[in-house]
């Protein structure tokens, strides 16, 4: 069971094209400035399976997915089948923000087995004071739009680019 706070469908800022984006409960970082401070409850929201998840993300064929919160990466367990599940039996891409940096991640075995299913990661915290609305999906300049597929086969941070 994942808890979930909102499942918006058809979205097109959380990731280029239309995207299926799912909110979790629960985020240990509570930066300053959050646009979501609502998110930071782990008991917020509500419980939801990845069967109940799987049958709203593939009502859509034209979607990709967004995985945002709060932090998934706090539900890594729960986000990890509901990843692998995509991976599965869809074709679609997996965009996920956290506040922990990649590097952090790779020291986290939960956390390193979801960036396995991830196609992007947005990572890092949001600072208030690197906030910037001309990024291109970011919040703040710190956060990085990194491709992981090349990332972790290359050992080292690759970033994203439309052109990839």
């Amino acid at each position: 069971m994942l808890r979930i706070l909102r499942v918006l469908e058809d979205t097109t800022v959380d990731g280029p094209g239309f995207r299926t984006s799912i909110y979790c409960a629960g985020c240990p970082h509570h930066c300053p400035g959050c646009h979501n401070p609502q998110s930071w409850a782990a008991d917020g929201g509500q419980d939801m399976s990845v069967e109940e998840l799987m049958a709203i993300i593939e009502a859509d064929p034209f979607a990709d997915v967004t995985f945002s919160g709060g932090d998934p990466m706090a539900q890594a367990e729960g986000f990890t089948a509901l990843a692998k599940a995509i991976k599965e039996r869809t074709t679609k891409t997996i965009w996920c923000y956290t506040g922990y940096t990649f590097d952090a991640l790779l020291q986290m075995p939960a956390q390193r087995e979801l960036l396995h299913y991830i196609d992007v990661l947005v990572d890092g915290p949001f600072v208030e004071a690197l906030r910037d609305t001309d990024l291109l999906f970011c919040g703040s300049s710190n956060q990085r739009l990194i491709d992981v597929p090349s990332s972790l086969r290359l050992g080292h941070v690759v970033e994203w680019s439309r052109d990839i």
